[in-house]
């Protein structure tokens, strides 16, 4: 890009090569990224466990002791 201007060359020597340093930052995000968007279940966590409903409970009538009133 700017490969045949002393102050860009200036640049780089003291403050480094940010243009490129940001590319491959850059670059490293993205594959994280795309790893991380894969479908599936996440690494290193065990499916949740399916829980089954309780079956209904079944309520039986049942007559008062004698001398027990309701109420």
């Amino acid at each position: 890009m700017f490969q045949d201007s002393p102050i860009y060359d200036r640049l780089i020597a003291e403050r480094g090569d940010i243009p490129t340093q940001v590319r491959r930052e850059a670059e490293r995000v993205s594959r994280d990224l795309q790893f991380v968007m894969q479908p599936g279940p996440p690494l290193g966590h065990a499916p949740a466990p399916v829980r089954q409903t309780p079956p209904a409970p079944t309520w039986q009538r049942t007559a008062l002791p004698p001398g027990s009133h309701a109420g």
